[in-house]
Formats: C-alpha cells, structure tokens, sequence
C-alpha cells in the first residue's frame, strides 16, 4: 500500500515538473537523443563487424565451433592419462 501511494505521489509531482519546466525538459531531450543515437549506432557498427568477421571465416573454411561438433575424445583420453601418470609420479617422490 506505501508503494501504491508513494507510486501516486511521484506521479502527480513528475506531472507538476513537467508543466513547470516543460522547456528544460525539451532542452534536456534534445540533448541526450544524439548521444543515445550515437552509442547505438556504434553498438550496431560493432556487432555487424563481428557478424562480418564470422562470415569471412565461415567462407575461409575456418568454421567456429558449434554446439555438438566433432570432438577428438580419443586425444583428451590420452591427455587426461598423462596427466594422472605424472601425478602419480609427483606423489611418489
């Protein structure tokens, strides 16, 4: 219930603001509506780059590794086996 009132309370007073300094509010709209559009045009910029960047490596024939790929189980095997071997090697000295 405090929320629902202190919700009201803000409201009429945001409404009140608005109508006392509607031109500052204009002023400061006016200003931030390029900055905003500057830093998602340069989000935009960077995202198509990557998305470019894959492309290219897609038609290099350097694929990213996708969910489900084939995985070299038997080289982790071995890897996984020389590593427990030199383990059990440094706690035997």
């Amino acid at each position: 219930m405090k929320t629902l009132i202190g919700g009201a309370i803000a409201a009429v007073m945001g409404v009140i603001g608005m109508a006392i300094w509607f031109g500052a509010f204009l002023q400061l709209l006016a200003g931030a509506i390029p900055g905003m559009l500057l830093l998602g045009g340069c989000l935009a910029l960077y995202l198509g780059f990557d998305e470019l960047k894959d492309t290219w490596q897609n038609e290099n024939g350097v694929a990213p590794a996708e969910p489900g790929a084939e995985i070299d189980v038997d080289k982790f095997k071995k890897e996984n086996e020389d590593l427990k071997a030199e383990i059990e090697a440094l706690k035997a000295k």
